[in-house]
């Protein structure tokens, strides 16, 4: 008899990857290639779910979803620019460094919240310097157990959506090529340029004074 396997509700509005990513050890020597220079994990691939990655390594998942972790007050984080191609990271805290925008991938316990906030992480009690239900993608996991309307699962744009950006990105799109060729159209009447305004006449106003009846100098 084939044992089947019930999946929770939180399961199913997480990827597969996640807890394994969340779970990784990053900024270690990669077993295989710890002796190069840059043999410090901080890859991961989302495809194989595996160990964390060097540079090494990413020969050997060539076409896979491939992200990079970072380092911030000694705890691990990711770009927001590539997580959110994966993930929906609604609810969780934002910030900014280094120019770039960042979230943490697990929580940051605090014993004490300074004085005047009013925002705190609802698993670990963080403080939040904005609206935010979460400081980081693991508590938002936590919080998914009692919370069903919370997901990771990215939802489909509209096509309306789509396409307007595919306008405003695209330098070949329809619109724009309509465009050029009602230009092209009107150029081609003057010659393949606009006609310049003939320059008008120059018409000289000054006026000479005659002069006088020459006199004869004395002897």
């Amino acid at each position: 008899m084939v044992k089947q396997i019930i999946r929770s509700d939180t399961e199913d509005r997480r990827p597969p990857w996640l807890l394994p990513l969340l779970k990784a050890s990053f900024f270690v020597p990669c077993v295989v290639h710890g002796d190069g220079s840059k043999g410090e994990c901080n890859m991961y691939c989302l495809d194989c779910t595996g160990d964390a990655l060097c540079s090494y390594c990413l020969a050997d998942h060539k076409d896979h979803r491939i992200v990079q972790i970072r380092r911030s007050s000694y705890h691990n984080v990711i770009r927001v620019s590539e997580v959110s191609r994966f993930l929906d990271i609604s609810c969780v805290q934002t910030y900014v460094i280094n120019s770039a925008k960042i979230v943490f991938l697990n929580e940051r316990p605090q014993q004490r919240c300074g004085k005047g906030v009013a925002n705190t992480c609802e698993i670990c009690g963080r403080s939040l310097p904005d609206a935010f239900r979460f400081c980081s993608l693991g508590c938002k996991l936590g919080g998914m157990k009692n919370d069903q309307r919370l997901s990771f699962t990215l939802k489909a744009k509209p096509a309306r959506e789509n396409a307007a950006e595919s306008d405003s990105d695209d330098s070949s799109s329809p619109a724009k090529l309509r465009k050029t060729s009602r230009w092209l159209h009107v150029s081609s009447f003057a010659g393949g340029a606009a006609a310049a305004p003939a320059a008008p006449p120059f018409i000289s106003y000054r006026t000479f004074s005659r002069k006088g009846t020459p006199h004869r100098a004395p002897f």
